[in-house]
Protein backbone atom coordinates (compact mmCIF):
# COMPACT_ATOMS: atom_id res chain seq x y z
CA UNK A 1 0.00 0.00 0.00
CA UNK A 2 1.41 3.58 -1.30
CA UNK A 3 0.58 5.67 1.67
CA UNK A 4 0.57 9.97 1.12
CA UNK A 5 3.67 11.09 2.52
CA UNK A 6 3.33 13.43 5.59
CA UNK A 7 6.91 16.12 5.82
CA UNK A 8 6.78 18.04 9.08
CA UNK A 9 9.00 21.54 9.20
CA UNK A 10 10.19 22.89 12.49
CA UNK A 11 11.73 26.15 12.83
CA UNK A 12 12.14 27.50 16.18
CA UNK A 13 11.10 31.02 16.34
CA UNK A 14 13.98 33.68 17.36
CA UNK A 15 16.13 31.14 18.43
CA UNK A 16 19.11 32.57 19.82
CA UNK A 17 17.16 35.42 21.01
CA UNK A 18 14.19 33.20 22.34
CA UNK A 19 17.06 31.24 24.61
CA UNK A 20 18.65 34.79 25.98
CA UNK A 21 14.94 35.56 27.05
CA UNK A 22 14.54 32.25 28.28
CA UNK A 23 18.05 32.41 30.49
CA UNK A 24 17.19 36.35 31.18
CA UNK A 25 13.26 36.29 32.10
CA UNK A 26 13.73 39.81 33.06
CA UNK A 27 14.11 40.15 29.26
CA UNK A 28 10.83 38.65 28.01
CA UNK A 29 8.67 41.12 26.14
CA UNK A 30 11.98 43.51 25.52
CA UNK A 31 14.33 43.93 21.99
CA UNK A 32 16.75 41.96 22.28
CA UNK A 33 19.29 41.39 19.59
CA UNK A 34 22.38 38.74 19.82
CA UNK A 35 25.40 39.79 17.66
CA UNK A 36 28.59 42.18 17.45
CA UNK A 37 28.90 44.78 20.29
CA UNK A 38 27.38 47.71 18.87
CA UNK A 39 29.82 50.23 20.83
CA UNK A 40 27.35 52.73 20.99
CA UNK A 41 26.56 52.84 17.51
CA UNK A 42 30.37 52.25 16.59
CA UNK A 43 31.07 48.70 16.74
CA UNK A 44 31.49 45.99 14.08
CA UNK A 45 29.59 43.10 12.66
CA UNK A 46 26.08 42.25 12.21
CA UNK A 47 23.77 40.82 13.76
CA UNK A 48 23.13 37.01 14.51
CA UNK A 49 19.57 36.85 15.47
CA UNK A 50 16.97 39.27 17.11
CA UNK A 51 13.44 38.92 18.89
CA UNK A 52 9.96 39.82 17.51
CA UNK A 53 10.35 43.30 19.49
CA UNK A 54 13.75 44.22 18.03
CA UNK A 55 12.38 43.37 14.37
CA UNK A 56 9.12 45.98 15.08
CA UNK A 57 12.21 48.47 14.86
CA UNK A 58 13.36 47.58 11.42
CA UNK A 59 16.64 44.92 13.34
CA UNK A 60 16.71 41.98 11.13
CA UNK A 61 19.65 39.21 10.69
CA UNK A 62 22.47 40.29 8.96
CA UNK A 63 21.93 44.03 9.58
CA UNK A 64 25.08 46.14 10.58
CA UNK A 65 25.17 46.16 13.95
CA UNK A 66 25.83 49.83 14.21
CA UNK A 67 22.49 50.04 12.16
CA UNK A 68 20.78 48.44 14.65
CA UNK A 69 21.89 50.62 17.49
CA UNK A 70 20.98 53.21 15.55
CA UNK A 71 17.10 51.56 15.07
CA UNK A 72 16.85 50.67 18.27
CA UNK A 73 19.53 51.79 20.75
CA UNK A 74 17.04 50.71 23.75
CA UNK A 75 17.37 47.34 22.73
CA UNK A 76 19.36 44.53 24.69
CA UNK A 77 22.52 43.83 23.15
CA UNK A 78 24.47 40.29 23.83
CA UNK A 79 26.83 38.54 21.99
CA UNK A 80 26.00 34.90 21.19
CA UNK A 81 26.50 32.07 23.00
CA UNK A 82 27.01 29.19 20.44
CA UNK A 83 27.63 26.49 23.23
CA UNK A 84 24.34 26.96 24.79
CA UNK A 85 22.34 27.28 21.58
CA UNK A 86 23.85 24.27 20.46
CA UNK A 87 22.66 22.43 23.94
CA UNK A 88 19.11 23.27 23.41
CA UNK A 89 18.79 22.28 19.79
CA UNK A 90 20.26 18.77 20.81
CA UNK A 91 17.59 18.33 23.13
CA UNK A 92 15.25 19.65 20.61
CA UNK A 93 15.98 17.04 17.90
CA UNK A 94 15.99 14.63 20.82
CA UNK A 95 12.55 15.32 21.04
CA UNK A 96 12.12 14.88 17.20
CA UNK A 97 14.17 11.53 16.68
CA UNK A 98 11.29 10.16 19.20
CA UNK A 99 8.40 10.09 16.68
CA UNK A 100 10.83 9.01 14.07
CA UNK A 101 14.16 8.63 12.56
CA UNK A 102 13.70 10.54 9.45
CA UNK A 103 14.86 13.85 10.59
CA UNK A 104 16.93 16.29 8.01
CA UNK A 105 18.61 19.03 10.08
CA UNK A 106 18.73 22.41 7.91
CA UNK A 107 20.21 24.35 10.72
CA UNK A 108 20.38 24.77 14.83
CA UNK A 109 17.12 25.13 15.18
CA UNK A 110 15.09 23.81 11.93
CA UNK A 111 14.68 20.85 10.99
CA UNK A 112 11.98 18.44 8.06
CA UNK A 113 10.48 15.20 9.59
CA UNK A 114 8.93 12.55 7.54
CA UNK A 115 6.46 11.29 9.89
CA UNK A 116 4.61 8.24 7.19
CA UNK A 117 5.53 6.07 9.51
CA UNK A 118 4.67 7.20 12.78
CA UNK A 119 1.05 8.09 12.26
CA UNK A 120 -0.18 4.44 13.79
CA UNK A 121 1.54 5.13 16.55
CA UNK A 122 1.20 8.68 17.16
CA UNK A 123 -1.94 9.76 14.99
CA UNK A 124 -2.05 12.01 12.20
CA UNK A 125 0.24 14.96 10.99
CA UNK A 126 -1.70 17.60 12.69
CA UNK A 127 -1.46 15.58 16.38
CA UNK A 128 1.81 14.76 15.57
CA UNK A 129 2.94 18.05 14.99
CA UNK A 130 0.91 19.77 18.26
CA UNK A 131 2.46 16.90 20.07
CA UNK A 132 6.07 18.01 19.18
CA UNK A 133 5.54 21.62 19.77
CA UNK A 134 4.39 20.91 23.28
CA UNK A 135 7.25 18.87 23.78
CA UNK A 136 9.56 21.76 22.88
CA UNK A 137 7.51 24.18 25.04
CA UNK A 138 7.44 21.69 27.89
CA UNK A 139 11.45 20.67 28.03
CA UNK A 140 12.84 24.29 26.48
CA UNK A 141 10.33 26.59 27.48
CA UNK A 142 10.69 27.76 23.69
CA UNK A 143 8.17 27.94 20.75
CA UNK A 144 8.04 26.46 17.56
CA UNK A 145 6.00 27.31 14.08
CA UNK A 146 5.48 23.82 12.22
CA UNK A 147 4.34 23.16 9.10
CA UNK A 148 2.30 20.18 8.13
CA UNK A 149 2.10 19.13 4.04
CA UNK A 150 2.92 16.13 1.66
CA UNK A 151 6.46 17.32 0.83
CA UNK A 152 9.12 19.58 2.03
CA UNK A 153 8.09 22.54 -0.36
CA UNK A 154 4.73 22.85 1.23
CA UNK A 155 5.48 22.21 4.92
CA UNK A 156 8.28 24.92 4.68
CA UNK A 157 6.51 27.35 2.93
CA UNK A 158 3.44 26.43 5.68
CA UNK A 159 5.55 26.62 8.84
CA UNK A 160 6.17 30.59 7.62
CA UNK A 161 2.81 31.85 7.65
CA UNK A 162 2.12 32.05 11.35
CA UNK A 163 4.92 32.50 13.43
CA UNK A 164 5.23 32.79 15.88
CA UNK A 165 3.86 29.65 17.52
CA UNK A 166 2.29 28.72 14.54
CA UNK A 167 0.53 25.49 13.04
CA UNK A 168 -0.34 25.33 9.64
CA UNK A 169 -1.50 22.06 7.72
CA UNK A 170 -1.69 21.89 3.82
CA UNK A 171 -4.42 19.07 3.55
CA UNK A 172 -3.85 16.87 0.90
CA UNK A 173 -5.30 17.89 -2.74
CA UNK A 174 -5.34 21.73 -1.98
CA UNK A 175 -1.57 22.47 -2.93
CA UNK A 176 -2.81 24.80 -6.04
CA UNK A 177 -5.17 26.81 -3.85
CA UNK A 178 -2.76 27.27 -0.95
CA UNK A 179 -0.64 28.57 -3.01
CA UNK A 180 -2.35 30.79 -5.35
CA UNK A 181 -2.87 33.95 -3.37
CA UNK A 182 1.01 33.75 -1.40
CA UNK A 183 3.84 36.34 -3.35
CA UNK A 184 6.26 34.45 -6.07
CA UNK A 185 8.77 35.57 -3.39
CA UNK A 186 7.34 32.89 -1.78
CA UNK A 187 8.57 30.23 -4.10
CA UNK A 188 11.94 28.66 -3.90
CA UNK A 189 14.77 30.01 -5.83
CA UNK A 190 13.06 33.29 -6.98
CA UNK A 191 15.28 36.30 -5.84
CA UNK A 192 15.31 39.98 -6.40
CA UNK A 193 16.20 39.73 -10.15
CA UNK A 194 13.89 36.37 -11.09
CA UNK A 195 10.57 38.36 -9.21
CA UNK A 196 11.63 41.86 -11.17
CA UNK A 197 11.33 39.61 -14.52
CA UNK A 198 8.34 38.04 -13.02
CA UNK A 199 6.60 41.46 -12.19
CA UNK A 200 7.07 42.55 -15.74
CA UNK A 201 5.53 40.36 -16.86
CA UNK A 202 2.36 40.95 -14.36
CA UNK A 203 2.97 37.98 -12.73
CA UNK A 204 2.67 38.74 -8.61
CA UNK A 205 1.36 35.28 -6.78
CA UNK A 206 2.05 31.68 -7.43
CA UNK A 207 -0.95 31.08 -8.46
CA UNK A 208 -0.11 33.23 -11.54
CA UNK A 209 2.74 31.31 -12.39
CA UNK A 210 0.64 27.89 -11.68
CA UNK A 211 -1.36 29.07 -14.93
CA UNK A 212 1.15 29.24 -17.21
CA UNK A 213 2.85 26.39 -19.38
CA UNK A 214 6.12 25.06 -18.51
CA UNK A 215 7.53 25.80 -22.09
CA UNK A 216 6.26 29.76 -21.32
CA UNK A 217 8.58 29.74 -18.32
CA UNK A 218 11.33 28.17 -19.55
CA UNK A 219 11.43 30.64 -22.95
CA UNK A 220 11.11 33.28 -20.19
CA UNK A 221 13.87 31.71 -16.87
CA UNK A 222 15.57 28.63 -18.75
CA UNK A 223 15.59 25.74 -17.27
CA UNK A 224 14.95 27.49 -13.86
CA UNK A 225 11.41 27.62 -15.02
CA UNK A 226 10.91 23.91 -15.03
CA UNK A 227 11.56 24.21 -11.27
CA UNK A 228 8.87 26.83 -10.56
CA UNK A 229 6.87 25.46 -12.62
CA UNK A 230 6.63 21.96 -10.36
CA UNK A 231 7.06 24.23 -7.18
CA UNK A 232 3.90 26.40 -8.28
CA UNK A 233 1.61 23.58 -8.14
CA UNK A 234 3.09 22.47 -5.22
CA UNK A 235 5.06 19.77 -6.34
CA UNK A 236 8.78 18.27 -4.52
CA UNK A 237 9.53 14.55 -4.42
CA UNK A 238 12.58 15.22 -2.35
CA UNK A 239 12.81 13.01 0.25
CA UNK A 240 13.88 13.99 3.87
CA UNK A 241 17.68 13.12 4.40
CA UNK A 242 18.51 12.14 7.54
CA UNK A 243 21.54 14.11 8.84
CA UNK A 244 22.85 14.93 5.81
CA UNK A 245 25.96 16.66 5.28
CA UNK A 246 26.06 20.28 5.33
CA UNK A 247 26.06 22.35 1.56
CA UNK A 248 29.04 24.22 2.57
CA UNK A 249 31.34 25.39 5.56
CA UNK A 250 32.40 28.61 6.52
CA UNK A 251 33.91 31.66 8.46
CA UNK A 252 34.54 35.17 8.50
CA UNK A 253 35.96 37.87 10.77
CA UNK A 254 34.77 41.21 10.81
CA UNK A 255 37.96 43.42 11.35
CA UNK A 256 37.42 45.66 14.12
CA UNK A 257 38.70 48.74 12.14
CA UNK A 258 39.07 48.92 8.49
CA UNK A 259 42.47 47.94 7.20
CA UNK A 260 44.53 47.87 4.44
CA UNK A 261 47.61 45.57 6.55
CA UNK A 262 48.54 42.79 4.02
CA UNK A 263 49.85 41.18 6.75
CA UNK A 264 46.88 41.09 9.30
CA UNK A 265 44.56 40.19 6.38
CA UNK A 266 46.81 37.23 5.15
CA UNK A 267 47.21 36.35 9.11
CA UNK A 268 43.46 36.42 9.42
CA UNK A 269 42.57 34.54 6.25
CA UNK A 270 45.19 31.63 7.71
CA UNK A 271 43.18 31.54 10.87
CA UNK A 272 39.40 30.98 8.81
CA UNK A 273 41.15 28.43 6.97
CA UNK A 274 42.33 26.57 9.94
CA UNK A 275 38.88 27.21 11.54
CA UNK A 276 37.15 25.78 8.47
CA UNK A 277 39.23 22.82 7.78
CA UNK A 278 39.23 21.54 10.99
CA UNK A 279 35.54 21.75 10.94
CA UNK A 280 35.54 19.53 7.85
CA UNK A 281 37.80 17.15 9.68
CA UNK A 282 35.06 17.04 12.52
CA UNK A 283 32.19 15.80 10.35
CA UNK A 284 34.11 13.79 7.85
CA UNK A 285 34.16 16.08 4.89
CA UNK A 286 36.44 17.09 2.69
CA UNK A 287 35.95 20.56 0.26
CA UNK A 288 36.08 20.64 -3.83
CA UNK A 289 35.30 23.75 -4.19
CA UNK A 290 36.24 27.59 -2.42
CA UNK A 291 34.91 30.69 -2.20
CA UNK A 292 36.54 33.86 -0.85
CA UNK A 293 34.22 36.65 0.36
CA UNK A 294 35.66 40.25 0.88
CA UNK A 295 34.00 43.30 1.67
CA UNK A 296 35.79 46.92 1.81
CA UNK A 297 34.71 50.06 3.40
CA UNK A 298 32.21 51.36 1.53
CA UNK A 299 30.37 48.11 2.52
CA UNK A 300 30.67 46.41 -1.61
CA UNK A 301 31.15 42.77 -1.50
CA UNK A 302 33.56 40.83 -3.74
CA UNK A 303 33.69 36.74 -4.42
CA UNK A 304 35.92 34.94 -5.98
CA UNK A 305 35.42 31.25 -6.19
CA UNK A 306 37.15 28.12 -7.38
CA UNK A 307 37.05 23.96 -7.92
CA UNK A 308 40.00 22.26 -6.39
CA UNK A 309 41.69 19.74 -8.63
CA UNK A 310 40.97 17.01 -4.97
CA UNK A 311 38.63 17.31 -2.45
CA UNK A 312 40.98 18.65 0.11
CA UNK A 313 40.53 19.06 4.19
CA UNK A 314 44.31 20.34 5.38
CA UNK A 315 44.44 23.84 6.10
CA UNK A 316 47.62 24.42 4.24
CA UNK A 317 46.14 23.63 0.99
CA UNK A 318 42.92 25.31 1.71
CA UNK A 319 44.73 28.47 2.92
CA UNK A 320 46.91 28.05 -0.35
CA UNK A 321 44.21 28.35 -2.90
CA UNK A 322 42.52 31.36 -0.82
CA UNK A 323 45.23 33.37 -1.08
CA UNK A 324 44.83 32.67 -4.82
CA UNK A 325 41.72 34.01 -4.68
CA UNK A 326 42.95 36.59 -2.78
CA UNK A 327 45.57 37.07 -5.51
CA UNK A 328 42.09 37.38 -8.01
CA UNK A 329 40.66 40.32 -6.35
CA UNK A 330 43.21 42.28 -7.75
CA UNK A 331 43.05 43.47 -3.91
CA UNK A 332 46.23 45.69 -3.52
CA UNK A 333 45.39 47.92 -0.65
CA UNK A 334 43.90 50.51 -2.72
CA UNK A 335 40.87 49.83 -0.48
CA UNK A 336 40.76 49.38 3.14
CA UNK A 337 38.93 45.98 3.93
CA UNK A 338 36.19 45.77 6.47
CA UNK A 339 35.54 41.70 6.34
CA UNK A 340 37.32 38.66 5.16
CA UNK A 341 35.70 34.88 5.16
CA UNK A 342 36.83 31.89 3.46
CA UNK A 343 33.59 28.94 2.46
CA UNK A 344 34.36 25.59 1.54
CA UNK A 345 31.63 23.67 -0.26
CA UNK A 346 31.39 20.87 -2.70
CA UNK A 347 31.84 18.93 -0.12
CA UNK A 348 32.45 15.40 -0.20
CA UNK A 349 32.32 12.68 2.64
CA UNK A 350 35.85 11.32 3.58
CA UNK A 351 35.80 7.83 2.84
CA UNK A 352 39.55 7.53 2.38
CA UNK A 353 40.44 8.42 5.54
CA UNK A 354 44.86 9.72 5.61
CA UNK A 355 45.91 7.12 3.42
CA UNK A 356 45.06 9.33 0.32
CA UNK A 357 47.54 11.22 -1.01
CA UNK A 358 46.40 14.95 -1.54
CA UNK A 359 49.20 15.79 -3.80
CA UNK A 360 48.25 19.72 -4.04
CA UNK A 361 50.65 21.13 -1.63
CA UNK A 362 54.28 23.13 -2.96
CA UNK A 363 57.19 22.33 -2.48
CA UNK A 364 58.18 18.27 -0.22
CA UNK A 365 55.55 18.71 1.98
CA UNK A 366 54.41 15.26 3.21
CA UNK A 367 50.35 15.86 2.79
CA UNK A 368 49.39 12.83 4.53
CA UNK A 369 52.35 13.67 7.39
CA UNK A 370 50.54 17.17 7.88
CA UNK A 371 47.20 15.76 8.16
CA UNK A 372 47.80 13.78 10.40
CA UNK A 373 49.63 16.10 12.59
CA UNK A 374 46.36 18.52 11.88
CA UNK A 375 44.64 15.47 12.98
CA UNK A 376 46.01 15.45 16.22
CA UNK A 377 45.89 19.56 16.80
CA UNK A 378 42.01 18.62 16.50
CA UNK A 379 42.25 16.71 19.76
CA UNK A 380 44.39 18.64 21.29
CA UNK A 381 41.48 21.43 20.84
CA UNK A 382 38.81 19.33 21.87
CA UNK A 383 40.87 18.65 25.34
CA UNK A 384 42.52 21.54 26.25
CA UNK A 385 40.27 24.50 24.26
CA UNK A 386 40.89 26.02 20.88
CA UNK A 387 43.53 28.35 22.09
CA UNK A 388 45.63 25.25 22.96
CA UNK A 389 47.62 25.29 19.80
CA UNK A 390 47.97 28.11 17.62
CA UNK A 391 49.56 28.46 14.18
CA UNK A 392 52.60 30.79 13.40
CA UNK A 393 52.44 30.99 9.27
CA UNK A 394 52.38 29.09 6.46
CA UNK A 395 54.91 30.26 3.65
CA UNK A 396 53.85 30.94 -0.12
Amino acid sequence: MNLERIIIHVDMDAFYASVEQLDHPEWAGKPVIVGADPKGGKGRGVVCACSYEARRFGVHSALPISRAWRLCSTGIFVRPRMSRYQDVSDEIFRNFREFTDLVEPLSIDEAFLDITGSIRLFGGGPAIARRIKERIGERTGLVASVGVAQNKYLAKVASDLEKPDGLVVVEPGSALSFLAPLPIRRLWGVGEKTAEKLTGKGLRTIGDIARLSEQYLCSLLGDHGASLYRLARGEDDRPVIPNSPPKSIGNEETFSEDTDDRELIHSTLLYLCDKVAGRLRAKKLKASGLTLKLRDEFFSTLTRSMLLDQPSDVTRDIYEHAMELLDRTRWHGERKVRLVGITAHRLWEDETGSEQQLGLFRGDFDSEKLRRTETAVDAIRERFGSSAVRRGGVER
